[in-house]
């Protein structure tokens, strides 16, 4: 069954490069960023493994915590670490998960099922404190991930989640954004956005980022 955007995260407990782990409980009141790979020693996803671990400060100025996956044992993972440090020019700093028996893989519905082997297991999901899916994403295996996009959602929902607006096409932080459709009282509106609001039609309604000076 697969996992989609609203439903709660499986849990699971698994063998990780930091050790044996419970999800729910490592996650604690963070938001999440699990995202998985076909097997160990591929080349886009070293790159991909790199870039995260260069994100980390940024990551951490969201409450974000990262987790990877690969369907390989754990002693290949230690080997491929290395690689990934020496190759990327950084240490790995968060768990990549063993899930050679695709317990984790299947339970989130990352092998699709026509699928002879382990190649197309590429997903992204995005989970949020509660536990909720926010955001899932499949890529080729050609493709590496843009993390920065990734960052840019994870800006949005948190952004939703706090004012009652939505973001609009190709937004980035500190641009306009749009008051939600639901949001009908005036009075209300001009108390949540005192910068004020352009109306171009009564359902598209523009107003200065709210959490920005």
């Amino acid at each position: 069954m697969a996992v989609r955007i609203g439903d709660t995260a499986p849990n699971f407990r698994a063998d990780t490069t930091a050790g044996t782990l419970d999800f729910h409980e490592w996650a604690g009141n963070s938001w999440i960023i699990l995202f998985s790979h076909p097997r160990d020693y591929t080349p886009v996803c070293t790159t991909e493994l790199g870039a995260v671990a260069k994100l980390k400060p940024e990551f951490d100025k969201r409450n974000v915590k990262a987790i990877g996956l690969s369907v390989d044992p754990l002693n290949d993972h230690n080997g491929w670490v290395k690689d990934i440090e020496e190759t990327q020019n950084c240490q790995l700093n968060f768990p990549l998960i063993a899930d050679p028996m695709r317990r984790v893989s299947t339970l989130y519905d990352m092998i699709h099922p026509n699928a002879n082997d382990s190649f197309t297991v590429r997903s992204v999901f995005v989970i949020d404190p509660a536990k909720k899916v926010r955001l899932t994403l499949t890529y080729p295996a050609s493709t590496g991930r843009n993390f920065q996009e990734i960052l840019r959602v994870v800006d949005s929902l948190q952004l939703t989640d706090n004012h009652k607006v939505a973001t609009p096409a190709d937004w980035k932080d500190g641009q306009d954004v749009i008051i939600v459709p639901s949001l009908k009282d005036e009075a209300e509106i001009n108390r949540l956005f005192p910068k004020g609001y352009t109306t171009i039609r009564p359902y598209l309604r523009v107003t200065p980022q709210p959490n920005k000076k």
